[in-house]
């Protein structure tokens, strides 16, 4: 389980108490969690498309470098 994935399931956790207690403070910070953890959700997708990329522009790399005899 990811930071993200669980941060987002204490979010809902939260959630849920506060609308189950009648806590409009901890159901809207159990929903600000789920924000934050879409937020840091994104980032680690981005993270990681960005090291594909990069694998992929040192494979490129690589290979004209063999082919140029290099």
């Amino acid at each position: 389980m990811t930071v993200s994935a669980f941060e987002e399931a204490k979010g809902k956790a939260k959630e849920a108490t506060g609308s189950l207690t009648g806590s409009d403070d901890l159901r809207e910070e159990g929903q600000a969690q789920q924000r934050k953890a879409e937020e840091e959700r994104k980032a680690e997708d981005a993270q990681a498309e960005a090291e594909k990329h990069a694998d992929r522009a040192e494979g490129h790399e690589n290979a004209e470098s063999r082919r140029q005899g290099s």
